[in-house]
């Protein structure tokens, strides 16, 4: 008997999705290339307004896509239930050297 798990995914991206689409009911949906494996990402509008706020808003930011692993495509897979959350991100201070 094998033991029951549930299969979580979770995408970072850093730059804003080039090519999106505007399919049924005004979602957005766009293709992410995971080291080769294409992944298809629909979500509603309101969950795609937080890329598009950081695009604008911060200088650097990072967004996590998580969902689960849905259909298999013929590059990849769709993913499924998808959610996104953005954060910025803050350039690292260099470190001073101490002088001698």
């Amino acid at each position: 008997m094998t033991t029951q798990g549930k299969l979580e995914l979770t995408i970072k991206i850093s730059e804003f999705p080039a090519d999106v689409k505007t399919v049924e009911n005004g979602w957005k949906s766009f293709e992410i290339d995971c080291d080769g494996q294409i992944v298809s990402v629909t979500v509603k509008p309101k969950v795609f307004k937080k890329l598009e706020q950081a695009q604008t808003d911060y200088p650097m930011w990072v967004a996590a896509i998580a969902g689960k692993m849905g259909e298999p495509t013929d590059r990849g897979f769709v993913l499924n239930e998808p959610a996104i959350q953005v954060f910025e991100k803050k350039p690292k201070e260099p470190k001073e050297t101490p002088v001698a």
